[in-house]
């Protein structure tokens, strides 16, 4: 496993996890595997994408069980946990939407991989990134095989951490004539979910070895966070988590159960920690007030189902997240949602981070001879409540993005959350961060940066 020159942990042998190569590398110069047009595909596609939902295996470990950080890092976890707890802090990277269609996207992903991995690089031991939580859809046009090595792979070889993922609709949606051995949740497992350490035909000559989640969707329990990965199927919108009562009846009900478990170990350890709850499709996605004559929304919209049925397990546990990450749109959104839980009021972010490398959309496009007028930060948007399952009390779209790629630096101590989101292209970390939001963990309340 190799770590930035400030930041070396002894060199693994070969029957231990590989995260990146062992040297910096030459940027790629182009696609190995010539790619199909993803135009002509969506217009063969058609509805399809919006009905379309596939299903999943149950995760291998039991609904309560957790996959530990330390354990990831293979022999170099008691060294990875005494660093955190020297330094008092965990910091991590996540971001969504890496995967380069075509040629002319993929100088935009290996800038923003680029960017992440001279963070670790040029980290001290103090501030040095453990891992990077890739919110899906990480390789288009729909998670091909021959695909991963010029979208993954090779983009990230110089990525020197492990890298999570739960997968998105561009992972997982089956086109017609795919042979079953082909689906991309299949070839997504392999790469992400496998039930053994080793290199995956996909990462061809490179070494990284594949991730062993036990499952599409799982809980990362790290020093000072827990970060719990739901997937949110395959659909161009909404994101289903669930059959919804039969709405869906491909999709199993697993992460039902998984969440209220997964919670409720939250509420039967009193967890001091940050915890974080991840899915593909964001809860929120902003569009202007309706009949409001400023364009419509973006190309991705909320998923209000979704997150109705996150709000009930959590509200029946007594337990909700300290804020929500999601990709899909193509931009960077956040939130703040009022949630008054119990006696208490909490400020819980809302974080759409969507502009890995793919793509950038406008957060509004023009409607009917309007022209697309975007909202200013601040901006009130309770509109985007749909019959929430727990009592609200307002919902700002405090700032986004929509013309730049970036990710996600996020750091947990003690007493305290930061998600910071950077913009690619500049040339220090303190130049590239575009936007803060801080959270104390103890009130679920937002602290002046």
């Amino acid at each position: 496993m190799a770590r930035s020159k400030s930041a070396t942990l002894s060199q693994a042998v070969f029957h231990e996890p590989v995260f990146g190569e062992p040297s910096k590398t030459v940027d790629p110069g182009g696609f190995l595997t010539p790619h199909a047009s993803d135009t002509e595909l969506y217009k063969t596609l058609g509805d399809m994408l919006k009905k379309n939902v596939v299903s999943f295996d149950k995760s291998r470990v039991a609904d309560g069980d957790l996959v530990q950080l330390a354990d990831i890092y293979g022999v170099h976890g008691p060294e990875l946990l005494k660093q955190l707890k020297s330094s008092k802090k965990i910091i991590f990277h996540a971001l969504g939407d890496t995967g380069a269609s075509n040629a002319g996207k993929y100088k935009n992903e290996i800038r923003v991989a680029d960017q992440l991995s001279e963070d670790c690089h040029n980290a001290d031991m103090a501030n040095h990134p453990a891992f990077l939580f890739h919110l899906g859809d990480v390789v288009y046009d729909f998670g091909e095989s021959q695909y991963y090595y010029d979208q993954f792979y090779d983009p990230f070889r110089d990525y020197p951490l492990p890298i999570f993922a739960i997968p998105g609709n561009h992972d997982s949606f089956i086109t017609p004539g795919t042979d079953p051995d082909a689906e991309p949740l299949k070839i997504f497992a392999r790469n992400f979910c496998a039930s053994s350490l080793g290199i995956t035909p996909e990462a061809r000559s490179l070494h990284r070895t594949a991730m062993t989640q036990p499952g599409v969707y799982f809980s990362l329990d790290a020093p000072y966070v827990r970060i719990i990965g739901l997937f949110s199927n395959s659909l161009e919108d909404p994101g289903v988590i669930s059959s919804d009562s039969g709405k869906w009846p491909n999709v199993p009900d697993h992460q039902l159960t998984y969440l209220e478990a997964q919670l409720k170990r939250i509420k039967d350890e009193k967890y001091q920690g940050a915890v974080l709850l991840a899915m593909h499709h964001p809860p929120f996605s902003y569009s202007p007030p309706p009949k409001s004559g400023t364009g419509k929304g973006g190309n991705h919209s909320s998923s209000s189902d979704m997150l109705r049925q996150i709000d009930a397990i959590c509200k029946k546990q007594g337990v909700y997240p300290h804020a929500f990450l999601s990709g899909h749109a193509h931009n960077y959104q956040r939130y703040t949602r009022t949630v008054k839980f119990g006696a208490k009021q909490y400020d819980v972010p809302f974080i759409v981070c969507g502009d890995g490398g793919h793509n950038v959309n406008r957060v509004v496009r023009g409607s009917k001879g309007h022209p697309g007028v975007e909202p200013y930060n601040g901006v009130k948007v309770d509109y985007l409540e749909n019959k929430p399952a727990v009592t609200v009390g307002g919902l700002l779209l405090e700032k986004y993005d929509d013309t730049n790629y970036g990710y996600l630096r996020i750091t947990v101590d003690s007493q305290q959350l930061r998600i910071g989101f950077h913009q690619a292209g500049n040339s220090t970390l303190a130049q590239s961060r575009y936007d803060m939001v801080t959270v104390d963990l103890k009130t679920h309340t937002m602290v002046s940066n």
